[in-house]
């Protein structure tokens, strides 16, 4: 795996803490958990309840392995870009590096659709860098795969089609790795 893509697990972990931190959900979906980078922020005394949704069976296995012992974890395999999911809605639902794969069609309305009223959604966007590509070249195929797939997702766009959905941004932030990969933050609440 390109060093990029292993500087940033850490950095995207804490995003993941600091909305867990900052909005203390009673229930969570992680869209794309992949191995479940950021579910050690999870307090198991506020949140009872975590679904972890991932195309790959393999990353949710990992995921079940290493949070065996987290309260209320429930894991669903499918793919957001092209599965309608029917999964109860949870008081927060995170969304790192997952639309830029998955794109804004159906992807973003699976999400909308898991954020109960009241509750919030938790956007990690990259965004374009002038001496960065999206995704670190890698002699890994799975990493070559993602790159294939990869689009930049305004912000801005996003927050508008959002918008429509009455999603309103209550927070953003921006930050810039030392790799130099950037990324921006937003969380959007129900109304």
């Amino acid at each position: 795996m390109g060093s990029d893509t292993v500087n940033q697990l850490g950095p995207l972990a804490d995003l993941f803490g600091e909305a867990l931190a900052r909005l203390r959900p009673r229930s969570l979906a992680v869209l794309g958990v992949a191995g479940g980078n950021g579910l050690e922020h999870v307090d198991g005394s506020t949140t009872d309840r975590v679904v972890g949704i991932d195309v790959n069976p393999g990353y949710l296995a990992a995921t079940r392995q290493r949070f065996r012992d987290l309260r209320g974890l429930e894991l669903v395999c499918t793919d957001l870009a092209c599965e309608a999911i029917q999964i109860e809605p949870v008081a927060l639902v995170h969304a790192a590096l997952v639309f830029e794969h998955a794109g804004t069609g159906r992807c973003l309305d699976n999400a909308v659709s898991l954020v109960a009223p009241g509750g919030h959604l938790s956007v990690v966007l990259q965004i374009p860098t002038e001496d960065r590509e999206a995704v670190t070249r890698s002699s890994y195929p799975s990493m070559c795969t993602l790159a294939q797939g990869f689009a930049f997702v305004d912000p801005h766009h996003l927050r508008r089609l959002l918008a429509q959905q009455d999603l309103r941004l209550t927070h953003q932030s921006r930050l810039t790795l030392s790799t130099g990969k950037a990324f921006w933050s937003g969380y959007f609440e129900r109304k």
